[in-house]
């Protein structure tokens, strides 16, 4: 099944960028940079002990942690720039993730417009509440210069399906309007596309795609991660906790002796 709203061309080259995003942050993990941002040995020495894990266990799952964390930049990439290739849509390189135009007019509920500007976050509960007043604020600057626009708060992993005014505390009092939105992703691309379906279609097309990507792409190699060994190697002298520690506290007093 190929997608209406989006050619197969240009949705397996935007999975192929996306791989690639990937393979960029799979070199090896050595010491220096398993420590690179400073490890917290206390939190990993509670790890161990209070889930039974081994030391090889909870240094393997730090490393997939830290590329995990870097992997969740790829995927925003991924729900961003899907859009430039549908109809109406242009990703700006600053000011807002994704702005949409259609000739005719855009509905909601209360009625029809010509633009919607575009915050997106992958999960509901990324934002504090002082960046959601910062983004709120921003939105309401939009509205004041453009009386023909809505904008919208997109979340990839929201609490539901939902198209609704976005309330929010502001000053100690609650405030929405109604062409400020929180539109989850599923309804932003019925918006785009017209398809209620459309990000349904996408999810059942995107197993499929990737596989198939995956056995033409020259991916980077599987990294050979060092850090443990690098770690038993320095607990030899002492104990793997004292080895731990003093990547974070080497400079702290006590530990420089």
């Amino acid at each position: 099944m190929s997608l209406s709203f989006i050619s197969d061309e240009n949705f397996k080259e935007h999975i192929r960028k996306t791989i690639l995003q990937y393979g960029e942050r799979l070199q090896s993990f050595d010491l220096e940079k398993f420590n690179n941002n400073i490890i917290d040995p206390i939190k990993l020495l509670f790890d161990k002990n209070i889930y039974g894990a081994t030391w090889d266990e909870i240094i393997k799952s730090e490393i997939f942690r830290q590329r995990d964390k870097a992997n969740n930049n790829s995927i925003g990439y991924f729900h961003q720039n899907i859009f430039q290739y549908m109809a109406g849509c242009t990703v700006p390189k600053a000011g807002w993730d994704i702005i949409f135009e259609k000739t005719g007019g855009i509905e909601f509920d209360f009625g029809k417009v010509s633009k919607v500007y575009v915050e997106m976050k992958n999960k509901h509960n990324t934002m504090n509440s002082a960046a959601s007043i910062r983004t709120y604020m921003k939105m309401q600057g939009q509205l004041l210069n453009d009386n023909d626009c809505v904008c919208c708060l997109v979340e990839v992993i929201a609490k539901k399906s939902q198209n609704i005014s976005w309330t929010i505390s502001l000053d100690g009092r609650r405030q929405n309007h109604p062409r400020i939105r929180r539109v989850s992703i599923d309804e932003f691309y019925k918006i785009v596309t017209g398809e209620e379906n459309a990000f349904y279609n996408l999810c059942m097309e995107l197993p499929r795609a990737i596989k198939e990507l995956l056995e033409n792409i020259d991916t980077a190699t599987v990294p050979k991660d060092t850090a443990l060994a690098e770690l038993k190697d320095k607990a030899a002298e002492n104990s793997f906790e004292i080895a731990l520690f003093m990547l974070g506290f080497g400079d702290y007093l006590g530990f420089r002796k």
